[in-house]
């Protein structure tokens, strides 16, 4: 009997309901292509259409309907007509927190067919092959501050970064695994601890006890991120794996995707690690409201969104058919024919859909 994965679907804001419409039709294709598994989804229109019309996002009970499924695909979240910080806190950031998705893991290379800003990049791709590790319920994005006198020419906002013991170490833990389990065993630390003097300096202390577990097995090395910009845009072959807090892996991941070549083509994953809960990817683009609805956005980033998550289902036993769906994704991009405007096409998203699934059909069906 073929395995049933239950995913909650979640398409948010413009694009985000077009990529992850397409999403869903590579998955099923990628399920019949090799047969033993299957895809169910179940969507939730917690739109910021919806949330206009009634004031709220997501029902009191999101986390109990949410764990009845084995993951989350989500979309995109943010309209012109919502201000930023109430789509955010309405809805991304308590299921990151509720779900305890404390890590964000976001993967960078240079894909076939990618036009990238740096001349050493387009003659060696592959000095660009990162993952970035990032804390994801912590720093900057706690939630803790507040605003007094907001109405006065006297108005005070604060806003409390928050770092604790026990999300120090268990992110630099995940970040040591995971540098642990890729070839160059590598990881760079990101900090900040010059000017931030006690959480960071918390940060850095524990980075260093949890290395010492790690001691010849996983080389490391430590940058202030002010620095870790230049390195990562001047010397990208030096990296490998890196973890940061949340605010700053929030900033380099964006810079890790331009210089890949697009923000239309980057994944990520919110992981709870221990399971309980259901974890959840989506591509990092946004919901670009200026081509919402025109069937021109970009899929690819939430295909490989898909690709992590067949990966993350699959707990080992699926990386194979993970690394297909990839190889598929490469051959699609290397393609000019079937590339979006911006990766230098015309392709509308449909057409790129229909590609890659029958490009999953081939590769399959070739290696059976």
């Amino acid at each position: 009997m073929a395995q049933t994965y239950k995913i909650a679907a979640i398409p948010g804001d413009g694009i985000g309901v077009d990529v992850t419409e397409a999403a869903e039709q590579v998955l099923h294709a990628v399920a019949k292509a090799h047969g033993g598994f299957q895809f169910q989804f179940t969507t939730f229109d917690w739109s910021s259409k919806k949330y206009l019309e009634r004031k709220w996002y997501m029902p009191d009970d999101y986390v109990q309907q949410l764990q009845k499924h084995d993951a989350i695909y989500f979309g995109a979240v943010g309209w012109p007509n919502v201000p930023d910080h109430i789509s955010l806190w309405g809805m991304m950031l308590p299921l990151r927190n509720s779900l305890n998705q404390y890590v964000n893991v976001r993967p960078t290379r240079v894909l076939k067919g990618t036009t990238v800003p740096l001349a050493q990049l387009q003659d060696n791709p592959k000095h660009l092959d990162w993952v970035i590790v990032r804390e994801n319920s912590e720093g900057e994005y706690a939630g803790q501050g507040g605003t007094t006198h907001g109405h006065s020419d006297y108005a005070i906002a604060t806003e409390v970064a928050i770092f604790t013991r026990v999300g120090i170490e268990r992110i630099h833990r995940f970040a040591f695994e995971m540098a642990k389990s890729r070839p160059r065993k590598k990881l760079t630390m990101v900090t900040k601890s010059n000017a931030q003097r006690h959480g960071m300096v918390l940060w850095d202390k524990i980075f260093y006890e949890v290395a010492k577990e790690y001691d010849g097995v996983v080389e490391y090395d430590k940058m202030l991120v002010d620095a870790m910009t230049v390195r990562m845009v001047n010397k990208p072959e030096s990296l490998d794996t890196i973890v940061a807090t949340n605010l700053h892996a929030d900033i380099l991941s964006d810079l890790a995707a331009a210089l890949a070549g697009s923000i239309g083509i980057a994944p990520s994953s919110n992981l709870d690690p221990t399971r309980k809960n259901p974890s959840m990817f989506e591509p990092i683009h946004g919901s670009a409201p200026d081509i919402a609805g025109q069937g021109i956005a970009n899929p690819v980033g939430a295909f490989w969104s898909a690709a992590e998550m067949v990966r993350w289902l699959g707990n080992g036993k699926l990386d194979h058919t993970a690394d297909q769906l990839m190889e598929a994704i490469e051959n699609v991009t290397s393609n000019p024919k079937t590339r979006t405007r911006d990766m230098g096409g015309s392709a509308s998203t449909k057409q790129v859909t229909d590609a890659l699934c029958q490009e999953v059909a081939k590769i399959v069906g070739q290696k059976k």
